[in-house]
């Protein structure tokens, strides 16, 4: 068998979350648990993505707000907030979303690439999972997560 032809019917998971309105994904293999906040000791800094620390397993991690890292705004936490517990190659944390979907099976030719209309806007996206109509952007978590916090906001992606 051909090596492309090979590829092309691989499949990588991803977990699917919802965050203002879109459709997101990202690596399965990143996901250590999904949990419901119970408490976020929380930072008071204007346009940080980081909104705070909470504590699982007895380790100290500090919380991604995605609202605030592609809105610019913060998310309204409250006790049914849904967060991601990611195991990443320099730390843990944990990530805030709307709402956690499921998880999703994609081949490679279910993959598409995001059009390129400048580097900022891509360099920590995979793609564009396309399945059964429905649409994920796919996010590369620790790509995202090395990316200068200087900036106000990640800018948004329209799928």
């Amino acid at each position: 068998m051909h090596s492309e032809s090979r590829d092309k019917g691989r499949t990588r998971k991803f977990l699917s979350f919802s965050l203002g309105g879109l459709e997101y994904g990202l690596d399965f293999d990143k996901v250590q648990e999904l949990r419901v906040l119970k408490s976020l000791e929380r930072f008071a800094a204007d346009g940080a993505i980081i909104s705070g620390v909470a504590v699982s397993r007895g380790v100290i991690m500090p919380i991604v707000d995605m609202r605030a890292a592609f809105e610019g705004k913060p998310a309204q936490a409250n006790p049914l907030t849904d967060v991601i517990i990611l195991k990443l190659s320099r730390c843990v944390m944990g990530m805030v979303v709307d709402g956690v979907t499921g998880v999703v099976s994609l081949r490679a030719d279910q993959i598409v690439p995001i059009p390129c209309q400048g580097a900022q806007q891509v360099d920590y996206l995979l793609g564009l999972g396309q399945l059964e109509g429905r649409r994920l952007i796919l996010v590369d978590i620790d790509r995202l997560m090395s990316i200068q916090r200087d900036r106000p906001a990640l800018t948004r992606v329209v799928a």
